[in-house]
């Protein structure tokens, strides 16, 4: 029998209005690396940019469509309201709080979540993120701090940490994320709970919020699209879809991404995609020169003349040499 676990959480997808800013902020600040640079599938006349850890490693990539022309995003209830990223220890918090203070970055100080050190923080179009601190962490392991990145190896992030997602129908949409979707209520308080996913931990976990106070969030820029979940392989992927079928969820069917096979459905307001580890990031271009140029899917490729000649340039060059 195919083995079709949730095995954590495997990229985040947000909406950004200036691919180039985000690039910047996500790499220079952050210390995060760009393994992928290449266009939304759906809209080849926009971006798709995936920031990641050294080697773009399932569980560790924030992605981002870039819609340059779509409006504000509007924050509230019934969305996927903070994604967050991991660090080792509760000194590298303190050594990122002074790196905002230093960039000038929006932070709220270091704080305690579930006996957890975070650091909530938030980007120039609004978005909003947090570190949280591995430190006596356990459960899904963490990425490779990015080996040329501008952060110090032991200070930097290294993988996506818990996604905070909130809802006016906490407890349905609990009851299915543990359902359906296997997930462990682990620690839950008055309006807010913690389930793990796979293994658990940093790496694979969520945080439901239930707000049934503010208005429902609107899509756009400085929002998150949508938030995958790992599975090992084709077979796994294959038998959520016959899990969504058996249950008349509706579906998107498989996707195949080239990076990944991907799976996605609406539960609620929430948009889930279930997605495989592989094949990755390096097949398709050189370790060291990943994220610099235009990157293709093989069923795009031939079209590679033409979205070069409609898509807006930006540099993402760091081997000059």
């Amino acid at each position: 029998m195919t083995n079709n676990q949730l095995l954590g959480i495997h990229h985040v997808t947000a909406i950004t209005d200036d691919a180039e800013r985000n690039y910047k902020f996500f790499t220079e600040v952050l210390g995060m690396r760009l393994v992928k640079k290449t266009v939304n599938q759906d809209d080849i006349y926009t971006y798709h940019t995936f920031f990641a850890d050294d080697v773009g490693s399932p569980g560790t990539d924030m992605t981002f469509f870039d819609f340059p022309n779509v409006p504000k995003g509007v924050s509230g209830t019934n969305s996927i309201s903070r994604p967050s990223f991991r660090v080792p220890d509760d000194n590298a918090l303190a050594y990122y709080e002074q790196r905002f203070n230093d960039f000038g970055v929006k932070h709220d100080g270091i704080q305690t979540l579930f006996d957890k050190k975070v650091l909530p923080f938030e980007e120039a179009d609004g978005q909003v993120y947090q570190l949280v601190s591995d430190e006596n962490n356990s459960g899904v392991a963490p990425g490779k701090p990015w080996a040329e990145g501008p952060v110090p190896a032991d200070k930097a992030i290294y993988g996506l940490g818990p996604i905070e997602i909130t809802v006016s129908y906490f407890d349905e949409f609990k009851q299915i994320l543990e359902g359906l979707y296997g997930m462990v209520t682990i620690n839950e308080d008055e309006n807010v709970a913690l389930l793990n996913v796979g293994e658990g931990g940093n790496g694979g976990q969520v945080i439901l919020r239930h707000d049934q106070e503010s208005d429902s969030a609107k899509q756009g820029y400085g929002e998150v699209h949508h938030v995958s979940f790992r599975v090992k392989d084709h077979d796994a992927i294959e038998s959520w879809l016959q899990k969504y079928q058996n249950q008349h969820i509706g579906n998107s069917g498989l996707v195949d991404r080239f990076y990944f096979e991907a799976l996605y459905a609406r539960i609620g307001h929430i948009l889930i995609e279930v997605s495989t580890d592989g094949p990755g990031f390096m097949g398709d271009e050189p370790y060291e020169t990943l994220g610099e140029g235009l990157s293709l899917p093989p069923f795009l490729e031939e079209q590679r003349d033409y979205i070069e000649s409609q898509i807006r340039p930006f540099d993402t060059s760091r081997h000059h040499e």
